[in-house]
């Protein structure tokens, strides 16, 4: 038996009136995911432990059945797996964002969705500018990218950036949790003060703002951690190999902690703009080397935090037909059978532009099983499904049964 996850990250939502209070997903045209419903079972799934915050780095690493009390480290240690850079003992890595701050309000966590190219350009100028002893910046992709911290203290209060749009930066910025973090927080606030008077004047920054696009103009440091001590996916599950699919440097990380192979894909991008049917045929390809592939589809998530109602109805249904369709034609050249299960990590409210807690819609189909009465997929009618309500690690104990 193989066994594919694909993910869609942020794609639960709430109903919302412009669409006749449907959600998107019950709005988005998704004939594969409701034949997989139907043909399969269904059922919901907690996927933020109480007491953690709604990120996908919680939510993700839940539905692959880690005890995050035990493991987490934060967002950024995850990161710095995927992109090769090692945490040394004493160091503290961190998720660095680049983002837009108009007046003293942060506009958006992307800087616009920044290119690849043009953050390169500005991480190694604030390298060049305030890196080199006690803090180090690392690229990663488009406004994602890595900081690491000499001695640094974990226990500070960091707002994502995601989550406060439209907030002052100056009422959000970070605190120590303990007396002991008092000089972390001040040296990390110092870091995003440093770099609102550096950045704005950089050339990348200079064309953008000629070009009408959000400028680059500040970091913001969130999700601190030390290096985790996490088992693989093999010593927990006995699956004798895997790999993950994604444009996401969180996802990859979680992966290399999990013993997974990490495919990359030409074109993928985070965005609706994404090489989808590239992800499908490379998770085809993975799926006839390893057990296990986990495809995680990161549009629906973006497109919730820029409450676009219209784009996020277009990126379920493009992993409908671009991803699940082709996946379910090609699956009978695998020469073993392959349970699908489907679901997002947490929901992603238009409405809100942030991450909630609440239980996630999910499905398993694999050939011969006995369908229960669900007949298509939201957030809604899984909830009379076979599998009920689930937590912690039961859904993906229930996939490799």
């Amino acid at each position: 038996m193989k066994y594919l996850i694909v993910l869609g990250d942020g794609m639960a939502d709430e109903p919302i009136p412009e669409l006749g209070n449907r959600t998107p997903l019950q709005a988005a045209k998704t004939p594969v995911m409701d034949w997989l419903a139907a043909n399969g079972r269904c059922g919901q799934l907690d996927t933020v432990p109480k007491g953690f915050h709604p990120g996908s780095e919680i939510a993700n690493m839940s539905v692959l059945g880690y005890d995050l009390n035990q493991v987490f480290e934060g967002r950024g240690s995850l990161e710095a797996a995927s992109m090769g850079v090692n945490i040394e003992p004493g160091e503290m890595a961190m998720r660095c964002n680049l983002i837009c701050i108009e007046n003293g309000i942060i506009k958006n966590h992307s800087a616009g969705h920044i290119s690849n190219e043009e953050a390169d350009e500005l991480i190694l100028f604030l390298q060049k500018e305030l890196g080199g002893n006690d803090v180090n910046f690392f690229s990663g992709v488009s406004y994602r990218h890595l900081l690491k911290l000499k001695n640094g203290d974990k226990r500070i209060d960091c707002t994502p950036p995601h989550d406060v749009p439209g907030t002052a930066f100056a009422s959000v910025m970070i605190k120590a949790e303990v007396p002991e973090a008092e000089k972390t927080a001040e040296r990390l606030n110092e870091l995003i003060l440093l770099s609102q008077k550096i950045l704005p004047n950089h050339p990348v920054n200079l064309k953008r703002a000629q070009q009408g696009k959000d400028m680059a103009n500040s970091i913001w440091p969130w999700s601190p951690g030390y290096k985790p001590k996490m088992e693989t996916l093999q010593q927990r599950y006995g699956i004798q190999s895997g790999a993950v699919i994604s444009a996401v440097d969180l996802i990859k990380g979680i992966g290399v902690y999990a013993g997974l192979e990490i495919i990359e894909v030409e074109g993928a991008t985070g965005l609706y703009t994404t090489n989808y049917e590239g992800k499908a045929d490379a998770a085809l390809t993975a799926l006839k080397k390893h057990d296990f592939v986990y495809l995680h589809i990161e549009a629906s998530d973006e497109a919730g935090h820029e409450g676009d109602v219209d784009l996020k109805v277009k990126t379920i249904e493009y992993l409908d037909h671009r991803v699940l369709k082709r996946i379910i034609e090609k699956a009978g050249d695998l020469g073993e059978p392959l349970t699908i299960a489907v679901l997002p990590d947490h929901p992603t409210p238009c409405r809100l532009r942030t991450h909630t807690a609440a239980p996630v819609p999910f499905l398993i189909y694999r050939p011969g099983i006995t369908p229960d009465n669900v007949s298509v997929y939201d957030e809604f009618s899984v909830k009379n499904g076979f599998y009920g309500h689930l937590s912690h690690d039961e859904f993906i104990k229930e996939l490799f049964k």
